[in-house]
């Protein structure tokens, strides 16, 4: 396949400048409690059928009303979890060098961020949500208790490094990469502060881009939503912006600019990437589902299908590996459509292996893509 072998001559040649490339993430925390919803339990452990999909187990909850039901959720896995630490990780395991700043526990760091928090340099704001994330054939549900993610906010980093520290790390960074919009109640006003106390106090740098991921929006106001749009879109004024979305947070926002629903074909989702881009008159948007992805600029747009999986071992953190691909594959300057290809390849690894891949993966995986024998 003439792509994959494009984009491993392309990663070749660039990779080496993931070498000084220097992230800044934040700024949510999660424990991630990953289960699945039995259906019929067969047996002792693992010895169960679990509910195969979102409409089945809509099914059994509707045929509740009225009376009561019981759901067993077995569990699978227990990890750390958020965007931001999902994403984090995965462009540390790709080469660029991460620091983060959020919910990770407080006082301590939380046991499962141990690790992560020791390579990432982290600054802990608080104690970190919980999620009870039920994964089935065809997506997930999730369920979460984020109070403790109220004391994530502006002054609570500067009481913890120092205005004049906080200045000097931003100054310092490449990407800034801010996610989870939607479970942060204070982040619009951390984008402000951004905006008018920081980034104008700091000289200008050549390569300074920011990445938002809005974290499914549904829950929060139309105008909410407007007005983060609209800080966001200020960014633009200190650096590259890009937003990452999946469809579903896409037409979220296409709906709120007046448009109606786009079907995820190549021709609707090209329309979505590039109205979303010029309406927020931001460097790029790249909308991404299960099969496909769209990356819109103000020079072209690119679309690409992206190496489906069936039956993902995990897929609870994949948007966010799509995400940390494409963040990364911006810091390399690959191409438009190399960007998308890098990034499935790095969602496609992951729900594969249910870990996160360093670049020798990356490339044992576009091998198996460009044979096709990838399950």
């Amino acid at each position: 396949m003439k792509l994959i072998e494009d984009l491993q001559s392309e990663l070749h040649q660039k990779r080496n400048l993931l070498r000084e490339a220097t992230a800044l993430v934040g700024l949510d925390g999660f424990v991630d409690k990953i289960v699945q919803p039995v259906d019929q339990r067969q047996g002792t452990g693992g010895d169960y059928l679990p509910i195969p999909s979102i409409n089945a187990f809509g099914k059994r909850i509707s045929e509740a009303a009225g009376k009561s039901t019981n759901i067993e959720l077995a569990p699978v896995v227990e990890k750390l979890g958020g965007n931001g630490p999902i994403m984090a990780e995965a462009m540390r395991k790709l080469g660029q060098t991460v620091r983060y700043i959020g919910a990770l526990g407080y006082p301590k760091v939380h046991p499962l961020f141990t690790d992560f928090a020791k390579n990432t340099q982290a600054v802990s704001l608080s104690d970190p949500g919980v999620t009870h994330a039920l994964e089935f054939q065809d997506g997930k549900v999730m369920f979460g208790s984020m109070s403790t993610l109220e004391g994530v906010h502006y002054q609570a980093i500067i009481d913890s490094l120092g205005e004049g520290a906080f200045f000097e790390i931003l100054d310092q960074t490449e990407t800034l990469v801010l996610v989870n919009w939607t479970m942060l109640p204070h982040m619009s006003d951390f984008f402000h502060a951004l905006i008018t106390r920081v980034y104008p106090n700091l000289g200008p740098q050549e390569n300074r881009r920011f990445f938002f991921d809005l974290a499914d929006p549904q829950k929060r106001s139309a105008s909410d939503l407007e007005a983060a749009l609209g800080l966001i879109s200020q960014f633009q004024s200190f650096g590259s912006v890009s937003l990452g979305l999946n469809y579903k947070e896409s037409l979220q926002i296409y709906r709120l600019m007046g448009f109606s629903s786009e079907e995820p074909c190549e021709e609707g989702l090209r329309r979505i990437a590039s109205r979303i881009q010029d309406y927020l008159k931001i460097s790029s948007v790249v909308v991404h589902t299960q099969k496909a992805a769209v990356y819109s600029s103000t020079q072209e747009t690119a679309y690409h299908l992206a190496p489906y999986c069936q039956t993902p071992k995990i897929s609870t953190g994949a948007g966010d590996h799509f995400n940390a691909g494409f963040a990364t594959a911006l810091r390399m300057q690959l191409s438009p459509i190399n960007c998308l290809v890098f990034a499935a390849s790095v969602s496609g690894y992951y729900i594969r292996n249910a870990i996160s891949p360093n670049f020798n993966q990356i490339n044992q995986f576009l091998d198996l893509w460009k044979e096709n024998r990838l399950s």
